[in-house]
């Protein structure tokens, strides 16, 4: 693995002042407004970000020249001002949503697929699949801190390089990821600078994404080639990893999968975790206890994300191919389908208001943004967007994994 030097820092009243005439010839014209209402939709087609004001339902700007943005995802400063956007081409970019403009891009692999930014948010990591590994940067500079290859020794035990997913951030500045090929989880430690990598092997074939519980502690990785999830408690890492829901996959009967479910939008209400199932017209419950499966809920098609409203009273879900033109709600507490919703044709993706009196929805393929409110189940607004995929919030600065 490769360790870069930090930048040495200039003395903080010189870096402010320069921070403050830099804002102003960057943006002499930009209204005064604060970071907690504002949001971002990608617009895959265009490889452009449009800034959103979340309590007026309005487009603000459009940052374009981001690259492929086929798979992108977004994270945020602490500060809730830059966006770090993660381009499918391995582009890196950080984007000013004050200004609308890109303040830094690096070109840092081949085939990316997301990344995270560290708990004091001084550190952006990136999963890469070409060539497989995690780089970390800078988040004030995008300059290069740490590279750490995905290397493993296949069946001839020659050293190969596997594709990095299911990166996410964890408490104590650690990173934590899987490999594809290898069917390995690793903790990537960057308290004290150099990183350190802590290595679990054998977790099961073929791990596709990962997921971070919200207070930091499980971290869960989905099997494509095997039914069941391995899951690796952060609390106590020298246990290992512990298989948990052993039926969670296709289940007895083998149905086409259209598009693997995203394990980052389970969501959890009370106990329970709330998971789309593997190839099946059905949303999971488990208990958060044991892990054990508690029920299944018959739903329209394969569910994608399955995301709870902040209060955790609602449950919304998204479905793939063909049946993505529908959005269902389900009531927690009865467990019961109370709304169907058709927002538009290729719903990609979903994101709830901090407090979740509204949910914006995403429409591909009819070039759209429809916000709903989530007690009337009514339509609020739509916003025009072309061929609209991921929607970000700027809250999710400041919670873990997201």
């Amino acid at each position: 693995m490769a360790v870069f030097p930090r930048t040495l820092r200039k003395p903080l009243a010189a870096v402010a002042l320069l921070a403050v005439l830099a804002g102003c010839q960057a943006t002499p014209q930009a209204e005064l407004r604060g970071t907690g209402d504002l949001g971002v939709v990608v617009e895959r087609a265009t490889g452009s970000l449009a800034v959103v004001d979340t309590s007026h339902h309005r487009i603000l700007d459009r940052v374009e020249g981001l690259g492929d943005l086929s798979h992108a995802s977004v994270k945020f400063s602490r500060d809730a001002r830059y966006a770090f956007v993660f381009g499918r081409d391995g582009g890196l970019s950080r984007v000013d949503l004050l200004s609308g403009e890109i303040t830094h891009r690096v070109m840092q692999s081949g085939n990316s697929i997301g990344g995270a930014i560290s708990q004091d948010g001084s550190l952006v990591a990136v999963a890469n699949y070409e060539p497989g590994g995690v780089k970390v940067f800078d988040s004030e500079t995008l300059e290069a801190v740490a590279e750490i290859p995905a290397t493993y020794r296949d069946e001839n035990g020659e050293v190969q390089r596997s594709k990095v997913v299911g990166l996410v951030d964890a408490p104590g500045n650690r990173f934590v990821y899987s490999l594809f090929e290898a069917g390995e989880i690793h903790m990537l430690d960057m308290r004290e600078g150099a990183p350190d990598v802590t290595r679990f092997r054998e977790i099961g074939e073929a791990p596709y994404d990962a997921l971070i519980g919200p207070n930091g502690r499980y971290y869960i990785a989905g099997l494509f080639g095997e039914d069941g999830l391995a899951l690796l408690d952060l609390w106590h890492p020298e246990a290992g990893v512990q298989r948990i829901l052993p039926d969670y996959g296709r289940g007895e009967e083998r149905l086409p999968v259209y598009k693997m479910p995203h394990l980052e939008g389970w969501a959890m209400a009370g106990d329970e975790a709330w998971l789309p199932a593997v190839g099946r017209h059905e949303v999971l419950l488990a208990d958060s206890d044991d892990w054990s499966l508690v029920e299944r809920i018959a739903v329209h098609g394969q569910p994608i994300f399955v995301m709870s409203r902040p209060d955790e009273r609602q449950v919304w879900v998204n479905f793939a191919h063909p049946d993505n033109n529908v959005v269902q709600v389900i009531d927690t507490e009865s467990r019961e389908i109370v709304a169907t919703l058709e927002p538009g044709e290729a719903v990609l993706h979903m994101e709830f208001t901090p407090r979740g009196e509204q949910v914006w929805i995403s429409a591909r393929d009819s070039d759209r943004v429809v916000v709903y409110d989530t007690h009337t189940l009514e339509e609020v607004t739509r916003l025009d967007s072309e061929s609209p995929s991921g929607i970000f919030f700027t809250d999710r600065a400041h919670r873990i994994g997201l």
